[in-house]
């Protein structure tokens, strides 16, 4: 009988680490908070190796990196980031670091140096039971520890790693820190090896607690860019707490207001009024950032509350993060308020004819301006009205994630939420995913609404009396309210998904 062959395997140290003290921690499985094992271990690999067993696979031509939303833990990948790290692994600094011309020629030969990367790249080996987004590790693919004492055995799922072999399903690594050094390995020599810490079994919120204290609390990158690196630290209960968590959800709101403002395909290219000026009629920087944080970045409710913020929370399936990038953010809300702003000029309601015929009246339009988006009579331009419509643009499409697939929407371009270009991309591929038909009929129903404020000139004293309830702080719970008593009203998806609400 033909002796069974041998996986591969290499040999790991055992690094034992708990104290006392930790039995203290409240570990909540319900939290993607379980308890962790009490050790991790210590290995290299080829870099090539790693990068297949992590799901990295070798970059398309075009770019585009389709195995990004299969990750256990979304991520998003910059690939200048990994370039410059394999030029330096390849050339050393500071050659690196010079200009093709001054590369080419033989003046700085003698800056070469070796680019060694000794820091570890730390992952999670994940276990039988894990389950992802893709589902589980394949039992062929799964990876295991023997460990006798210190020493220890890595078992890989093949006799002899290929070039060529892939995980079936969701891969048995998923990297917790140093996903762009693999990235940097695309032509790398096969022994070219890299040192890992592996943790067995790690829950993701351990995995993204990780993330924060390797990389922020040393401050070795920008913290709101940790934030698109890593989605699942937006919807950490504990950095709330601690940091109150200004570095996400107000940096964030900020980023995205000043995207709105600075845009010029946005209904708002300047017309915030970002200096808080008392001369400047528009709604000011300050209460966009509150109605942001108060809606698209405001934290899961948890389990009292089914409701969320789109860009700030966990979803309801799975309670994982939806990684969309700063610039599919901001090109998502452009989109938005445009399909308004598109609707509401379409409309023959009353209360639309009624403010543009009283803009004429005062002659306060501008050219090619729609009175019934943009006069003062409009609640649209009130920051009452602003927090409404991103109030129910938010629960409408929170409540519907999964069914509108939003996590399938990617960008080959990953960038900040105020490169022009890259939202523009955004919100090109936008228009063919599905949502953006949800968005669109969104808009259509709420411009529906009587939008005119209780300051409408001539307006009737019973419906003055009724629009009085919008002023002040009250006034955006009430307005949330009549909006969705308006989607109820009609047919369809929309209709469908306020009368969850």
């Amino acid at each position: 009988m033909a002796k069974k062959a041998e996986l591969r395997h290499v040999p790991a140290i055992k690094v034992r680490q708990w104290l006392r003290g930790w039995e203290k921690i409240e570990f909540d499985a319900g939290e993607h908070r379980r308890r962790p094992p009490p050790q991790f271990f210590l290995f290299s690999l080829p870099a090539r190796e790693l990068r297949s067993l992590s799901g990295i696979a070798r970059r398309k031509s075009d770019g585009v990196t389709p195995r990004a939303a299969d990750l256990g833990i979304q991520r998003q990948h910059e690939p200048e980031r990994s370039e410059e790290i394999a030029k330096f692994v390849e050339y050393g600094f500071p050659w690196s670091t010079l200009s093709e011309a001054k590369r080419r020629s033989a003046e700085f030969n003698d800056l070469r140096k070796p680019g060694w990367l000794p820091t570890a790249i730390v992952i999670n080996i994940l276990g039988a039971d894990d389950v992802r987004v893709a589902g589980k590790v394949a039992p062929k693919d799964l990876v295991s520890v023997a460990s006798e004492g210190t020493i220890c055995r890595v078992d890989l799922p093949y006799e002899e790693w290929t070039d060529s072999w892939r995980p079936s399903g969701t891969p048995p690594f998923e990297i917790i820190d140093g996903q762009h050094r693999l990235w940097a390995f695309d032509n790398a020599d096969a022994d070219f090896e890299l040192p890992v810490v592996a943790f067995h079994g790690l829950d993701i919120s351990w995995q993204a607690y990780l993330f924060w204290t390797i990389n922020i609390k040393p401050k070795r990158i920008n913290p709101s860019l940790a934030f698109d690196l890593y989605p699942l630290l937006r919807a950490e209960d504990w950095l709330d707490r601690a940091e109150g968590h200004p570095v996400y959800r107000e940096t964030r709101s900020q980023e995205l207001t000043e995207a709105l403002w600075s845009h010029k395909d946005s209904p708002w290219y300047d017309r915030i009024n970002m200096l808080g000026e008392k001369s400047n009629p528009w709604v000011s920087q300050s209460a966009w950032i509150k109605s942001l944080v108060a809606t698209f970045i405001r934290p899961w409710g948890g389990k009292s509350s089914r409701l969320g913020g789109l860009f700030g929370s966990r979803m309801e399936e799975g309670q994982e993060v939806l990684g969309w990038s700063r610039a599919q953010q901001a090109a998502f809300l452009i989109f938005a308020w445009q399909q308004f702003k598109a609707a509401v000029k379409k409309s023959e309601g009353a209360w639309a004819k009624n403010l543009r015929v009283e803009a004429i009246k005062s002659k306060e339009p501008v050219p090619n301006d729609d009175p019934a988006f943009y006069s003062r009579y409009s609640l649209i331009v009130t920051d009452q009205g602003v927090r409404g419509f991103l109030h129910v643009l938010n629960d409408l499409c929170f409540i519907r994630a999964s069914k509108l697939d939003l996590r399938s929407w990617q960008v080959a371009r990953q960038a900040g939420a105020n490169d022009t270009d890259a939202v523009t991309l955004a919100m090109t591929s936008l228009r063919k995913h599905r949502v953006a038909s949800f968005v669109s009929e969104i808009a259509e129903a709420l411009a529906e609404f009587d939008w005119r404020a209780s300051s409408t000139p001539e307006l009737p004293e019973k419906l003055r009396r009724e629009k009085l309830v919008f002023r002040g702080s009250s006034g955006y719970k009430e307005i949330r309210t009549q909006l969705l008593e308006t989607l109820r009203t009609g047919d369809g998806d929309v209709a469908e998904t306020a009368k969850r609400l």
